[in-house]
C-alpha cells in the first residue's frame, strides 16, 4: 500500500510535499492543531508582511515572563496588515485542496484554530470541497491572560489625571478560556448509512462521547493535561481532547492524518486508542522531539503492559 512508508511514522518535511504521495480515499480522519496564523512564533508567521515589532517586545514587556513576544499589531490602517488574513486563508487552501482526495467519503476533519482567524480556515476548507459540520468549543480550566492596565501605562507617561480617569480599564482581550475546533466532513454521494457501511466513517459514537451520562455536547469540558504529561510545544493540546475526538468519529485500526504534528500528541492519542497515524512536521526540532516523545511513550506503555501480564500470570 502506498501509505505503508508513512504509517505510524512522523515524517520530517512539508505536508504540501507529502500529502500528494498518500493514496486517494485512504484516510479515515484528519485531526490537527494547525498553525493559527496569529504570529505566535516564527512557525506561525504565514505571510510576507514585515514589521519591526513582529515577534519582538515593547518596552513595557521587557523583563516580564507573561510577555515573551508579541505578534503583529492589529491596527487596521495598513493595507499590508489587511492582507495577513487573506494570506492565511490562501495557505490553508493549499494543504486543504491536497487533503480532500486523500480522505474517504464521509470522513471527518478536525482543526483547532484561533477565534480571530478560524473563519479564514473554514472558508478555505469549504472552497476545497469540505462541508462544515459544527464548531466545537473546547473549554480550558485556565488560560494565561495578558492585559496591561492602561492607568499604569498613562502614569509612566506622566499623565496622572488621565490615569485616574481610566482606572480599571486594560489594554488587551478577555481571558481566553475556550478554543474553537472546526469539524468538517468530506461529502458523500448517497446516504450516510451507505457511507458507514462502505467506508466505516460518518457515524458518531454517542456512547464513547458521553459526558456525565448525556449525549456528546459541542462544548467540551474536563479535557486537560494529565499529571506528568510532557509539555514540549507552547501551542500543545492535551492528549485527552484528541482522544475524545478520535473516539467520537473513528474505530480501532483506522488511519488518522496529522499534517502538522508538532509535539506528537495526535500520534500518542492514536497509539492509546489503537488507531494508525500518519504525521508530517516541517520543523525538524519539533519533529525530533515528537519522535522521541512518542518512542518513549510506546516503550513505557509496553513495559506497563508486560508488568500487568506478569502480575496476572502470578495471580493464577
Amino acid at each position: 500500500m502506498v501509505n505503508d512508508r508513512f504509517l505510524d511514522t512522523i515524517t520530517v518535511g512539508d505536508c504540501l510535499h507529502y500529502i500528494p504521495l498518500l493514496q486517494d480515499d485512504s484516510l479515515h480522519c484528519c485531526l490537527s492543531d494547525i498553525p493559527y496564523g496569529i504570529n505566535l512564533d516564527a512557525w506561525d508567521v504565514l505571510h510576507d508582511n514585515t514589521n519591526v515589532a513582529l515577534l519582538g517586545q515593547s518596552p513595557a514587556q521587557n523583563g516580564k515572563s507573561g510577555f515573551k513576544r508579541r505578534g503583529k499589531p492589529i491596527r487596521g490602517w495598513n493595507a499590508a496588515d489587511r492582507d495577513i488574513p487573506r494570506d492565511y486563508q490562501a495557505w490553508c487552501g493549499q494543504w486543504a485542496s491536497l487533503l480532500y482526495p486523500k480522505l474517504k467519503d464521509g470522513a471527518s476533519v478536525f482543526i483547532f484554530g484561533a477565534r480571530r482567524t478560524l473563519h479564514r480556515a473554514i472558508v478555505a476548507l469549504e472552497d476545497s470541497g469540505f462541508l462544515l459540520k459544527d464548531i466545537l468549543a473546547w473549554e480550558k480550566p485556565n488560560a494565561h491572560h495578558r492585559a496591561q492596565r492602561i492607568s499604569v501605562v498613562l502614569d509612566r507617561r506622566g499623565l496622572s489625571e488621565e490615569a485616574v480617569r481610566w482606572e480599571g480599564w486594560r489594554l488587551g482581550n478577555l481571558a481566553p478560556l475556550w478554543e474553537p475546533i472546526a469539524w468538517f466532513f468530506k461529502p458523500y454521494a448517497h446516504t450516510i448509512t451507505d457511507v458507514v457501511l462502505e467506508n466505516e466513517v460518518g457515524a458518531v459514537n454517542m456512547t464513547a462521547g458521553q459526558i456525565d451520562g448525556k449525549s456528546p455536547p459541542n462544548i467540551l469540558k474536563g479535557l486537560w493535561f494529565a499529571d506528568g504529561e510532557v509539555r514540549l510545544h507552547e501551542a500543545q493540546k492535551p492528549v485527552s481532547v484528541l482522544e475524545y475526538l478520535l473516539r467520537l468519529t473513528t474505530r480501532e485500526g483506522q488511519v488518522v492524518l496529522d499534517p502538522f504534528m508538532g509535539s506528537g500528541s495526535t500520534a500518542i492519542a492514536c497509539h492509546n486508542l489503537n488507531r494508525h497515524y500518519i504525521g508530517f512536521e516541517i520543523n525538524a526540532d519539533f519533529a525530533r522531539q515528537a519522535i522521541d516523545r512518542v518512542t518513549a511513550h510506546i516503550a513505557a506503555v509496553s513495559d506497563e503492559e508486560a508488568g500487568q501480564q506478569i502480575h496476572q500470570h502470578r495471580l493464577f
